[in-house]
């Protein structure tokens, strides 16, 4: 019972902390604006992401396209890890690095948004997409965790939460995503 008690207190340690950033809270409402953008401007979110990273990444892209909280229009997001075809395929002909960038090469117009899920923020497909949204013209969101890694300085927008474990980023960047979701819808 002590085990349990303890891994829900540091949860919403790391909760708390987000709730005290007044800085961290902008960039939640920052990325939801750049999303909202896009869409209204006719333009996509692709979002990817590895292990973990890569069923919010799905998780995400079905809340956007189906709905989050209320009935409305269908909008546009792919989750690129979906493609277990394309995602092979490319890393078998190219390397794993590449699976994503390969993707928002042959998916992503300038006005779409790449959203990357990291929990490290070193994971290298996510670093090169993000490169190759940038070199397409595309914005690009950046949920990171630790202390953003490479990724961090990159993204139009990284949102770090402030913890170095695995399992609360991940609890975390759920939440965050959430909250994105009913800001769009909003």
């Amino acid at each position: 019972m002590e085990l349990v008690k303890e891994r829900i207190g540091e949860s919403i340690d790391v909760k708390k902390k987000i709730l005290e950033d007044e800085g961290l809270l902008a960039l939640i409402e920052e990325a939801a604006d750049l999303i909202r953008k896009a869409l209204k401007q006719g333009g996509k979110v692709l979002f990817c992401g590895n292990g973990g990273s890569a069923s919010d990444s799905l998780h995400l892209a079905s809340e956007i396209v189906g709905r989050f909280q209320k009935e409305r229009r269908a909008m546009a997001a792919v989750s690129l890890n979906a493609d277990v075809a394309a995602v092979t395929a490319v890393a078998n002909d190219y390397g794993y690095a590449s699976v994503f960038s390969r993707a928002v090469e042959g998916l992503m117009k300038p006005e779409d948004v790449l959203f990357g899920i990291s929990t490290s923020g070193n994971s290298e497909n996510v670093f090169q997409a993000i490169l190759k949204s940038k070199e397409i013209g595309g914005r690009t969101i950046a949920l990171l965790g630790k202390d953003g890694g490479k990724i961090k300085d990159l993204a139009d927008i990284s949102i770090v939460v402030p913890s170095e474990c695995t399992a609360r980023i991940q609890e975390a960047h759920i939440m965050i995503g959430h909250i994105i979701c009913e800001l769009i819808e909003s």
